[in-house]
């Protein structure tokens, strides 16, 4: 389903959006970064703490390092101002590509198992799924961040994974 090559593709894309949205988070106030937006999480913050908690829970269950302290709820306000959010997403972003630069196909292969709070019980599922969800995970709550910065009148620049500075074979 999924090479080393497509994770670590993955994370230098994950890397380079939530360095563009850093920047265009920068230019609100916390007010606004706070405010209720009616997004699925609320606010831009709360999005954002959001995906930094989801990388760490998933990251963990991959390089077998710490997860996150907290539990999804609470995982809604793990860090209080953007500048922590941002000191912690970039050590985050570097774990996830030291993960990747890592990874070997045999790494992919199989099942990963853990217990599910959510769930309230173990779930199994391939590795490949797993570490597909994982990206897609952030996709998708980033683009959720998107639609909120624009509506701030905020631009984050490219989104397309074509337009990738480190990848520009794409072009």
């Amino acid at each position: 389903m999924i090479t080393p090559e497509f994770c670590q593709m993955m994370a230098r894309y994950n890397a380079w959006q939530n360095e563009q949205t850093r920047a265009a988070a920068e230019k609100l106030t916390e007010a606004e970064l706070r405010a209720d937006k009616g997004a699925f999480f609320g606010s831009i913050m709360k999005t954002l703490n959001h995906l930094l908690w989801g990388d760490l829970l998933w990251i963990a269950r991959f390089d077998g390092g710490a997860g996150p302290d907290v539990g999804p709820d609470e995982g809604l306000e793990m860090t209080p101002t953007l500048a922590v959010w941002s000191a912690e997403r970039f050590r985050t972003d570097g774990r996830i590509r030291q993960w990747a630069d890592k990874v070997l196909n045999v790494d992919l292969t199989g099942d990963i198992t853990w217990f599910s709070g959510a769930q309230n019980r173990d779930v199994t599922v391939p590795v490949a799924q797993a570490v597909v969800h994982f990206f897609n995970h952030q996709t998708h709550h980033r683009g959720q961040v998107h639609a909120l910065l624009t509506a701030a009148g905020q631009t984050t620049g490219d989104t397309d994974l074509v337009f990738m500075p480190e990848d520009q074979k794409w072009l």
